[in-house]
């Protein structure tokens, strides 16, 4: 019996007419496969992975393959996105074992949940040297009836082996100017100056580490750090990988140009890649960076946004084509020149061709392109380009459009909410703001939730406004604190600042060590045979360096020598990663650029309704110093506490100056004077001299 059809992850409901007998993962599964004697098989995927889909047609809808799973094993299908704490227990076994690890994740477990056998995609015959998915199992199947001793051994040895990996943290201290010179060094070696971004194919968007390069030029003034960043981020504007008519970006390119993406489209990578463009225009004034934050917080709104008012977690990589009438990767957004042809005519099907890079004979597949704007593209008049990118737009809207995985993930959604507050205020939109705040507002009224008596916790995911099972990961509690303390110093709302303490108390007593490192999961977390602890990014900040950034800011916001503390001992470890791997502790880099410059608090004062306030409000918010946090909100009346006051404790005793609407800016336990002027406030924030305005 197949057991997937009522749970809500939209990755697993994919499977749920499979005639493989899953399961989800839950004590019921191993203790069938106690009680039958067999062996667990782990499935690990997510709904935009499009190798996963490859292998659940080929193999999972195979009724011959299926018949031999039920009778030989017990079958757990696991999203990855609901529940990162079980696929990275199992990622750091594969990638131990293996060398290299990947989704579709396959591994074989005892019924005591110990790995013994590990592999990613297995194609239905052999190839490229690949067993077939037939032969493993047999294979599996055979070791476990014949050479059972044999199988268990490698299980203990295996789970030894990951239990003794705890991560040697040794208390170090947090990271000074010097590591910080080192990462860039180290950054610069491996910088592809004729491409931009950094390594080889696959090349994917290294958004925390271009946070951190504008950081460090914002705090130093290194110029070459300002060209990496602006140089990578206009390659990817420029290139495949980021949606020439639609905006957003793709997952990754598999070429080192960026011209042919890896088409799923993910939340977290569009929220932080949204918010790099945003701060590059801050630092340099670009239109490009301009066009492409807003842009893409645009599509996040249009595309991710569900009804309930958050976002969703990704589109998929195929969609239909028309031609052929099956799934095919990136059939939704390439072009050929007679599509191009049919859609704007012959002669501006022949610019279009030329501004976007799409030849006879293709960048894809099948003679198609995938858009691009090649940097040797003619000189043409912008208007025109405007309307054929809409008349292509709205062409391509009528394409069977991608799946799209309507799970809405708390982390990920904080990274959007801190995006796309920020837009809003940078480029006086309003309604993004509104969004970002409707989105936060539903991760309190669903995504908090009480159990046992307890204080409430974080939940992991919702779907269709239902809360889902799965409690909330580090990255969940660090992504969520982060983008409610954006969205406090865009807002001047400091119920969201008290939401941030909620969240980050919760940090303190539930995932923290006592030698100042942090877990991925709660102290009362389902236990696992591994409790996961990684401070180094994937695709998305690690939660280790998210929840130590918002620990952070929080102190800088209220003065709480706890929460300091709690940072300054959970970057310990960029200490020790970030002049040897920074490209893997891209985040933890940023953060450390935070502390080194203060980070600088910020009061302004003065009322709403006037215009002065509101001027050194956005003066505030486009200052380039490395995470400075700011509050927003009414003076004192008569001597009294101020209306925001209670909410902002960086408010306290300010005052206007000489009834002027007035900021305040501090560091290191030292204050500025206050100032009534936006330009003054600028210099003691030391905005870069190009920063939008």
């Amino acid at each position: 019996m197949n057991r997937l059809a009522g749970v809500t992850s939209p990755y697993l409901l994919q499977h749920a007419d499979n005639p493989v007998d899953w399961w989800p993962w839950e004590p019921e599964a191993f203790e069938e496969a106690k009680r039958r004697d067999v062996p667990v098989l782990l499935s690990v995927g997510y709904s935009a992975c499009h190798w996963c889909h490859v292998m659940a047609h080929e193999s999972f809808e195979d009724d011959d393959t299926a018949a031999y799973m039920n009778e030989h094993f017990v079958n757990v299908k696991v999203d990855r996105e609901e529940r990162p704490d079980v696929d990275a227990v199992y990622m750091e076994a594969v990638q131990a074992a293996t060398g290299q690890g990947g989704w579709p994740m396959t591994v074989f477990l005892t019924p005591d949940a110990e790995p013994f056998y590990f592999g990613t995609y297995f194609p239905p015959e052999p190839r490229h040297g690949m067993p077939s998915f037939a032969q493993v199992l047999e294979g599996i199947s055979t070791a476990w009836t014949g050479r059972r001793g044999e199988v268990a051994e490698v299980a203990q040895r295996i789970t030894q082996d990951l239990a003794g990996r705890q991560l040697d943290y040794g208390r170090a201290a947090a990271p000074g100017p010097e590591e910080a010179a080192q990462a860039l060094l180290a950054l610069t070696r491996e910088y592809d100056a004729a491409r931009g971004g950094f390594g080889g194919a696959p090349k994917f968007p290294p958004s925390m580490v271009l946070e951190f390069l504008l950081r460090h030029h914002a705090r130093t003034g290194a110029e070459g750090a300002l060209q990496m960043a602006a140089d990578t981020c206009e390659a990817m504007a420029r290139g495949g990988i980021y949606d020439q008519l639609g905006g957003g970006f793709a997952r990754y390119s598999v070429d080192r140009e960026w011209v042919v993406p890896h088409f799923e489209k993910m939340l977290y990578d569009n929220a932080l890649l949204c918010r790099v463009y945003a701060h590059l225009w801050r630092a340099t004034g670009s239109d490009l960076a301009r066009r492409v934050a807003l842009e893409t917080a645009d599509f996040m709104v249009r595309e991710l946004r569900t009804p309930e008012g958050g976002f969703a977690s990704a589109l998929d990589a195929d969609s239909e084509d028309p031609r052929t009438g099956k799934p095919a990767e990136g059939a939704y957004y390439a072009w050929t020149p007679a599509q191009l042809e049919e859609v704007l005519g012959a002669e501006d099907a022949a610019l279009a061709a030329a501004c976007f890079g799409v030849t006879q004979e293709g960048t894809f597949e099948h003679g198609a392109s995938v858009l691009r704007l090649p940097q040797d593209g003619p000189v043409v008049d912008a208007g025109r380009i405007a309307g054929i990118r809409q008349r292509l737009l709205e062409a391509r809207a009528a394409r069977p459009a991608p799946g799209r995985d309507d799970k809405v993930v708390a982390a990920w959604n904080g990274l959007a909410v801190a995006a796309l507050a920020e837009c809003g205020a940078y480029f006086d939109r309003p309604d993004l703001v509104e969004r970002a705040t409707e989105a936060a507002d539903l991760l309190v009224r669903v995504h908090f939730r009480a159990e046992d008596g307890r204080a409430p916790r974080l939940a992991r995911t919702s779907k269709d406004g239902q809360v889902g099972a799965n409690a909330g990961v580090l990255e969940d509690y660090g992504d969520v604190a982060e983008g409610f303390l954006a969205l406090a110093a865009v807002t001047g709302e400091g119920v969201w600042l008290e939401f941030a303490g909620f969240l980050l108390d919760l940090v303190l007593d539930r995932f923290t060590a006592e030698d100042g490192s942090l877990y991925d999961t709660a102290h009362d977390a389902e236990q696992l045979i591994r409790r996961p602890q990684d401070p180094t990014d994937t695709a998305a900040p690690s939660g280790w360096t998210a929840a130590a950034g918002a620990l952070l800011s929080y102190a800088a916001h209220t003065g709480s020598e706890a929460h300091r503390t709690a940072a300054e001992r959970a970057l310990g470890v960029v200490r020790a990663l970030g002049p040897r791997v920074p490209r893997f502790i891209g985040h933890g880099l940023s953060v450390a650029e935070a502390l080194l410059d203060g980070p600088r608090e910020v009061a302004v004062v003065g009322r709403p309704d006037d215009p002065a306030r509101a001027e050194l409000h956005r003066t505030a918010l486009l200052a380039t110093a490395p995470g400075a946090v700011v509050a927003v909100g009414e003076p004192a009346a008569d001597g009294g506490p101020g209306a925001a006051e209670g909410e902002f404790p960086l408010l306290a005793g300010r005052t206007p100056v000489e009834g002027r609407a007035a900021a305040y800016v501090c560091r290191h336990f030292v204050c500025e004077r206050p100032t009534a002027d936006s330009a003054e406030l600028a210099a003691q924030l030391g905005t870069a001299a190009g920063s939008g305005s």
